[in-house]
């Protein structure tokens, strides 16, 4: 028998019923919660199945009789098969104060060995509310205010606009003008310029490239200045990248310093305020 076995065994059996034991350790239990508000009255939650663990409750033998008739044993060896079982769980669970049940969720241990349990957020034991989701009033809210006035438009004929008679211009005789004959003028020769020859300067010669005033010298400077920046551009992002790796082998320790000296603070970080509730249940 093994740790994913039991897991759905329990998870098989408490969909039927309301309480699941394991010999010696405590029970499963599933409590119906009812429907419920959030976001200030605006979201309505559907009913749904809380699983807890509680411990010192009396025994009963569904998860015996489930395992006998699963492998086909007697009841007394399947009985003695899952005690022997619990019994390794819970000394597992007291010494690393966590046990993952897959498919379920995890057990926890308090300093004081109080256990109680922490069930997966994706976990249904709800067969009944398959489809239930969620309801926002939000997109059902009625209108604040309406404007009657567009009705009163609505409701009132439109009149139809008079017509005023229009005047036709009347058309007067236009009296079309004589042309006169107009004398062609007489035009006169024009004398061509005489164009001037221009003299077209003679292409400048290249300029020497003078090295004896310091231009090489300038072009070595700049690549010698492109070189050291990319140099420190690559030993600053080295730079961050080892100090990034300090921190977190820092941040680890400090967890691990903290998980082996001050349980109580993790805790505190790891658990949620149901897990809290829960646990000062217990207590």
């Amino acid at each position: 028998m093994d740790i994913e076995l039991l897991s759905k065994m329990v998870k098989e059996l408490i969909l039927d019923n309301d309480r699941v034991t394991l010999p010696g350790m405590g029970a499963f239990v599933a409590e119906m919660v009812p429907a419920s508000f959030s976001d200030r009255g605006y979201t309505i939650n559907p009913p749904y199945r809380r699983l807890a663990f509680r411990q010192g409750m009396d025994q009963d033998s569904l998860l015996v009789d489930l395992y006998a008739s699963a492998n086909g044993v007697e009841k007394e060896i399947a009985s003695r098969a899952i005690s022997e079982f619990v019994q390794g769980l819970a000394e597992e669970l007291k010494e690393r104060k966590t046990v993952v049940l897959p498919g379920l969720g995890r057990l926890r241990a308090t300093r004081e060995n109080n256990f109680f349990f922490v069930p997966d957020e994706e976990l249904d034991i709800f067969p009944e509310g398959f489809g239930l989701e969620p309801l926002s009033l939000k997109s059902h809210s009625k209108p604040t205010s309406f404007d009657f006035t567009e009705l009163d438009v609505l409701s009132k004929p439109e009149e139809a606009p008079v017509e005023e008679p229009v005047e036709e211009p009347v058309e007067e005789p236009v009296e079309t003008p004589v042309e006169e004959p107009v004398e062609a003028p007489v035009e006169e020769p024009v004398e061509a310029p005489v164009e001037e020859p221009v003299e077209v300067p003679a292409p400048a010669a290249p300029e020497e490239k003078r090295w004896w005033l310091g231009e090489e010298e300038e072009d070595e400077e700049e690549e010698e200045a492109r070189t050291s920046v990319w140099k420190k551009g690559w030993f600053v992002t080295l730079f961050v990248i080892l100090m990034l790796i300090l921190l977190v082998a820092a941040a680890f320790g400090a967890f691990l310093l903290l998980a082996k000296y001050c349980p109580d603070l993790i805790d505190r970080l790891l658990y949620t305020k149901e897990e809290l509730d829960i646990l000062n249940r217990i207590l």
